[in-house]
């Protein structure tokens, strides 16, 4: 279907168009994941199973995103954007089908039927990420694009406190089926939304590229781009290791809170919590960050590493709230200043194929996390900090002993090394000044809206972005 054209002046109606549709298919995916996760865990009783439903909806994001990201800075992105967002509806339709079969009594349904199709559903997510990131700088002006991302935060935010909430009470109410319905709905939503808009294409390079192009070829092109840029290379492993921490911490905060209170208080602080994340979703996308990017990307990491030294301390429902509350807060202004960096520093045909490459270095630190966070917990931390354990004695007098404590000193560790990681970032002059001595590669405007849906040719890429595929400065 051809999209009606879009005018030149209204490219952020565009992306808040876009913007509104990728959030409902965002919160109708929410819905399906917490519904879908409790159903798993009613059948089996198995935390191991429940676990795999995640592992197997984060692996081929992982996977996968680096030739998504070459495909689709090939690709016309909204086609890119708009085939996930299809590409994850029929996925959710073949769960409900098979839901209505079986209570139809022709089927009788297994959890590991979800696996398979849950991986499915991962693979057409690699593509709509990095189709998205890419995007954003043609629609977006550069000075606005820390508020871009900060919507982007927003989105996510709203969606993680909002979306457990209200499929619980759907599921009561319609059912799991009707959830899987309600979520069909919004991935059509979505791509309707996209059907009735189009994206810039990046302007053709002026000096084309000779030869025929490769996956292996356009994939090296980004590995190099950013292996020749220490700047870069330094803020792409901090913010892999920040986000690992993030998900650490997400990870073993409910086995700490439970250590010492009741799942009515843990409730209290998921929520105040999440909070904290719909704040810093809230202030980035007024505010838009710092000026100083590089300064927002450490700073930020120094808050939510002295919430985990606080956390860590003698508990009370209180503290921890307040501590979830300021870690998950900084989190969002940590994410926008970077994507900042990354969408004005990468050159407008390349943006894709970085933006995969670092979800999937982010993925690979999350599926590193997911694997070690138990095995660190139960077996080593825990048993230090029991009563008669290994570090009773002497951490145990200032943390205290018993359940969650070993995860409170874990926390500490985790923190300290936080610290580190900024210290060790910002004694880097090419990362300090990663803003200044890289020059910008994308237009201070965005671009009109291109009159077909016809994606760039195989040797299309910006003429602009050419200062920045130079030499590094030293």
């Amino acid at each position: 279907m051809t999209a009606p054209s879009a005018s030149p002046s209204r490219p952020f109606v565009t992306f808040a168009l876009v913007w509104l549709g990728q959030f409902v298919s965002l919160f109708g995916s929410g819905l399906t994941s917490f519904a879908l996760g409790a159903h798993v865990y009613k059948l089996t009783g198995s935390t191991t199973r429940f676990v795999l439903m995640s592992f197997c909806a984060t692996l081929p994001v992982a996977l996968l995103s680096p030739f998504a990201g070459v495909l689709v800075d090939r690709w016309d992105r909204r086609k890119a954007m708009l085939w996930s967002d299809v590409g994850s509806g029929a996925t959710t339709a073949i769960i409900w089908v098979l839901l209505i079969l079986s209570e139809a009594g022709q089927l009788s349904f297994q959890a590991w039927y979800l696996y398979p199709i849950v991986f499915l559903s991962g693979c057409c997510n690699a593509f709509r990420w990095p189709a998205w990131t890419a995007t954003t700088p043609l629609l977006i002006p550069k000075q606005h694009l820390g508020r871009a991302s900060g919507m982007a935060e927003l989105g996510v935010a709203i969606s993680q406190i909002s979306s457990p909430v209200v499929a619980g009470v759907l599921v009561g109410v319609i059912g799991l089926h009707g959830v899987l319905f309600i979520d069909m709905c919004s991935f059509l939503f979505a791509a309707g939304v996209l059907v009735s808009v189009r994206f810039p294409s990046p302007p053709a390079r002026v000096t084309p590229v000779t030869g025929p192009r490769s996956m292996r070829g356009d994939l090296m092109e980004a590995l190099r781009f950013v292996r020749e840029r220490p700047g870069l290379k330094y803020l792409l492993a901090f913010t892999t290791f920040t986000n690992a921490s993030l998900i650490l911490v997400m990870l073993l905060i409910t086995p700490l809170v439970l250590g010492f209170t009741d799942m009515a208080n843990l409730g209290l602080i998921a929520s105040i919590s999440g909070l904290g994340m719909l704040g810093g979703g809230i202030v980035t996308s007024v505010w838009g960050g710092t000026k100083r990017r590089i300064r927002g990307v450490a700073g930020f990491p120094v808050l939510a590493a002295l919430m985990l030294l606080l956390a860590a301390l003698p508990p009370s429902v209180p503290l921890i709230a307040t501590a979830a509350m300021l870690f998950l807060f900084s989190m969002p202004m940590t994410t926008a200043n970077a994507q900042v960096l990354w969408q004005t520093k990468v050159p407008l045909e390349l943006q894709g194929r970085v933006a995969a490459l670092r979800k999937t270095s982010g993925h690979t630190g999350v599926l590193l996390v997911t694997l070690l966070a138990g095995p660190l917990a139960d077996r080593m931390f825990e048993p230090w900090m029991a009563p008669g354990g290994a570090l009773a004695g002497s951490v145990g007098r200032v943390l205290g002993t018993g359940p969650g404590r070993g995860i409170a000193l874990l926390f500490v560790l985790l923190g300290l090394t936080v610290l580190c990681a900024v210290g060790l970032f910002l004694l880097s002059p090419r990362a300090r000044r990663v803003q200044d001595e890289l020059p910008d590669a994308i237009p201070s405007h965005p671009l009109a809206p291109s009159a077909s849906s016809t994606p760039p040719s195989a040797d299309a890429a910006s003429d602009s972005a050419l200062p920045a595929t130079g030499p590094t400065p030293s």
